[in-house]
């Protein structure tokens, strides 16, 4: 694997001249094509590709404000920062719109499609419906992304966190703000957490949402953290009686259909989730996992996962076929590939450490080793960035922290938020039971959240709410939950 570092001399110690105002105008933005629009204020910032000015070029940022419905708001804006890698902020924040109009009332929200994503220079590469996760060989992908650098419009060494970051800085110089209030989830939480590093005196709170910890190399322990996640899923409907009943040994089904799938995978015929017209579909093992993986992010989607091992188990594929199909359009369309590998080949591939890797837990998981042998292929090709000094250290900051985890996350566990606030002197951890990745949309987390930042005091949050959050009782059939 091709593992270097820029010199990072230059970007370290170079001055920059402060970023001009810039002009916002009335613009509607909206969670993708279709979807409903929201009334914003837009802007275009210019920024050097190479902030220390080695390579020449410039990209463009897409920002947007959603003003305060206050006339005199408050002079920190709450800025939202998405998740991937490779999702863009205003799509977002649009899909999750109501869980901030608390924060609204009297902030802006301060949306930037981080550089490589939404608006801003995205780097992304025509997408081969054939090219999933595990269904080409190590040569294949290595080949695919090769051809996917040939059509980047933009170096991709310069899409990393720590341009990034720098970036976001020079939006707040530019709009006038004194603080900013950043809400990161999962990738987004690295984000957070390194701007905070970097500008210490711009940042007012930080809210880490299925939390990214810096020493956590994300990758080989996706496949793990996923099965267990799946074990206690099962665990649970086993647990519940009438959840047990309607699915009997529903961990031995599970086993059962992994090993039919790798033995034989099934040539099986669904509607296309877009145009609804049959779609042919090779499903074996790594559709089937592809499927439940993203199924285990949230607590309405567990719900469903007894049910549809159930059916796959009676020879009834259908269904989590076009799930599959579903979650895998669904991702292609909302993350930017390009810059997705550029911040993996940069802050994770290179720090993993094979020694520390438990092979027989990844081979024996229900996933495989089939991400972290595509990621290591495609980061064998992939160009390494700029990452600054002590990246992979834990954020050691005085500044109040909100840290937020689920039991039953499949991919952040709050083992990595723990690991996160090693270093912090004002933080406080809460966790859902039996919630997944995100918090930020359920139950009473909006107010917690909303609270904190109105206050930046984490000692008079009142969580016990988080309690009484609703977790979707599993389906027995397509019908919908026992009543």
């Amino acid at each position: 694997m091709i593992r270097y570092f820029l010199p990072l001399a230059a970007l370290l110690f170079s001055t920059f001249a402060k970023a001009q105002p810039v002009e916002l105008e009335d613009c509607r933005i909206s969670a993708g094509p279709g979807m409903p629009g929201m009334q914003a204020r837009c802007a275009t910032l210019v920024r050097p590709l190479d902030p220390s000015g080695e390579v020449g070029g410039e990209i463009e940022l897409r920002i947007a404000v959603v003003p305060a419905l206050d006339l005199t708001p408050e002079p920190d804006p709450l800025v939202p920062l998405a998740g991937g890698p490779g999702q863009g902020a205003v799509q977002f924040y649009a899909t999750f719109a109501g869980a901030f109009e608390r924060v609204r009332r009297d902030r802006d929200i301060l949306l930037v499609d981080q550089r490589g994503t939404g608006q801003s220079a995205t780097m992304d590469c025509e997408f081969d419906d054939d090219i999933v996760e595990g269904q080409y060989s190590t040569e294949q992908t290595i080949e695919y992304m090769r051809m996917c650098l040939d059509q980047l419009p933009h170096d991709p060494r310069f899409f990393t966190t720590s341009v990034a970051v720098r970036d976001l800085e020079a939006v707040r110089e530019a709009l006038g703000y004194t603080q900013l209030n950043l809400y990161g989830v999962s990738y987004g939480s690295r984000v957070a957490q390194h701007f905070a590093r970097r500008y210490p005196e711009s940042t007012r709170t930080i809210i880490v949402d299925g939390v990214a910890a810096p020493q956590k190399a994300l990758g080989p322990e996706i496949a793990t953290e996923s099965q267990k996640a799946v074990e206690n899923i099962l665990a649970r409907c086993m647990e519940d009686a009438e959840c047990d009943e309607r699915f009997p040994e529903i961990d031995r089904t599970f086993q059962r259909v992994v090993e039919t799938l790798t033995d034989a995978p099934v040539e099986i015929e669904v509607p296309h989730p877009n145009n609804g017209r049959p779609e042919a579909l090779t499903f074996g093992r790594n559709e089937f996992a592809g499927a439940i993986r993203l199924l285990a992010y949230s607590p309405n989607s567990i719900a469903l996962i007894p049910l549809l091992v159930h059916e796959a188990g009676e020879q009834r594929f259908a269904p989590l076929a076009a799930q599959y199909l579903m979650t895998t359009i669904s991702l292609m369309d909302s993350l930017s590939l390009g810059m997705h590998n550029s911040v993996m080949c940069t802050e994770d591939a290179p720090f993993y450490d094979s020694a520390a890797i438990n092979y027989n837990l990844l081979n024996a998981s229900y996933m495989g080793p089939l991400q972290l042998e595509a990621l290591e292929a495609i980061c064998s090709i992939w160009p390494v960035g700029p990452i600054d000094d002590e990246f992979k250290a834990p954020l050691a900051t005085g500044l109040p922290v909100l840290l937020l985890s689920g039991t039953a996350d499949p991919i952040t566990p709050p083992a990595w938020a723990t690991l996160a606030m090693a270093e912090m002197e004002n933080a406080t951890h809460l966790i859902g039971e039996q919630q997944g990745h995100g918090q930020i949309n359920v139950g009473c987390v909006p107010d917690i959240v909303a609270d904190f930042i109105e206050t930046a005091d984490l000692s008079s949050l009142d969580s016990q709410c988080m309690d009484r959050s609703f977790v979707m009782p599993f389906f027995l059939d397509f019908s919908g939950p026992a009543q």
